[in-house]
């Protein structure tokens, strides 16, 4: 009796020492997905923000633009994400007002793997709209030896790989074949989601990556992230000026130098096929994807918070995923459009 009475006695003692220790599950969870584009500076970003602000926590999930938009519309999200901005008709069918808000900046790149072959390749806005026609079929096609003379180009088939999915970098790159082909535009056109005239499917800017990575011959489109951590080459591109570019950090903050200073208030904009020298015209901007009003207080105010922090300290990480920081204008602007998210009763969310 006397032992049952002391483990009583230590069990109740434990309990209440149990009331005075902080509840690591009472920290606030935010939920969002959408594009793959933007997921390994989102990663890098979500864990850092964990040591800025321990109370809160943001799982993302990265199932492409369009699962990402269909998420945030039927509000089983707290935030959407997607590389291609939600059209006047999406915006419309959702229950609230959603505001965009551009993240970073990133390439999309043409991947290819032909075994043997150690020079990186140049393609042209005819060669690439030819070959995701169906068109230009074979690698060692007139088109594509005329930019890389001197490359001995195999006379095998081009095996084309595009996305499965809806998806912003789908967006991004039929956004960018409806401007330099006249033909795609017609045929086919723009969209996170099209009828691809030839190739395979991948999930993902990581499926698309595997597939290019496992199968000879083939060519897909991915962020240039995705490129980079595989070590898969990527070609340079003819731009609108002529001149052809390789993509990086710099050429894709050329690209977007012209949007920036004419930004519109509600940031859907494309710098895709941009003008100037050294622009890479795959280039595309990402947003966030926020109702103005928020329903939930206390998670619109970690989810402001977060969104702050991003455009001051979070753009100084951006580069070292290779991804290009938001000019110094947008980043101004989009300050200002934080003030616009509020409570349910209008209240501001920004300290």
């Amino acid at each position: 009796m006397r032992i049952l009475k002391t483990g009583l006695t230590l069990l109740g003692a434990a309990c209440i020492a149990l009331l005075h220790v902080p509840q690591a599950s009472a920290q606030l969870q935010l939920t969002g997905a959408g594009a793959t584009f933007p997921y390994p500076i989102y990663s890098k970003w979500f864990n850092v923000y964990t040591q800025v602000d321990p109370s809160v926590r943001i799982n993302y999930q990265s199932i492409g633009s369009g699962g990402g938009i269909k998420q945030v519309t039927e509000q089983t999200v707290d935030f959407g994400a997607s590389d291609g901005p939600m059209t006047d008709e999406q915006l419309r069918a959702a229950p609230g007002r959603i505001l965009h808000f551009p993240t970073v900046m990133g390439a999309v790149v043409l991947t290819y793997n032909i075994p043997g072959l150690t020079v990186p390749l140049k393609f042209t806005p005819e060669a690439i709209a030819g070959i995701f026609l169906g068109k230009i079929s074979k690698w060692n096609d007139p088109a594509l030896a005329a930019s890389n003379p001197g490359v001995q180009l195999p006379a095998q088939d081009i095996l084309v790989v595009h996305r499965a999915d809806g998806s912003g970098t789908s967006f991004i790159f039929t956004d960018y074949l409806s401007k330099v082909s006249s033909q795609w535009n017609n045929r086919v056109g723009k969209g996170t989601s099209v009828n691809w005239p030839v190739g395979l499917g991948g999930k993902g800017n990581e499926g698309v990556t595997g597939l290019v990575k496992q199968t000879p011959f083939s060519l897909g489109y991915v962020e240039l992230i995705y490129a980079l951590s595989n070590d898969l080459p990527y070609g340079d591109i003819k731009n609108q000026a002529g001149n052809f570019v390789k993509p990086a950090l710099e050429s894709v903050t050329a690209a977007a130098a012209a949007a920036a200073a004419n930004m519109p208030d509600d940031f859907r904009v494309s710098i895709t096929n941009a003008p100037g020298p050294d622009a890479y015209p795959i280039s595309g901007m990402t947003w966030l994807l926020v109702y103005e009003q928020q329903k939930d207080a206390e998670k619109g105010k970690k989810l402001v918070g977060f969104l702050d922090w991003m455009l001051r300290d979070g753009q100084k990480i951006a580069a070292e995923l290779h991804y290009a920081p938001l000019p110094a204008e947008v980043v101004a602007k989009e300050k200002e459009a934080l003030r616009r998210v509020v409570t349910a009763d209008g209240k501001p969310l920004l300290p």
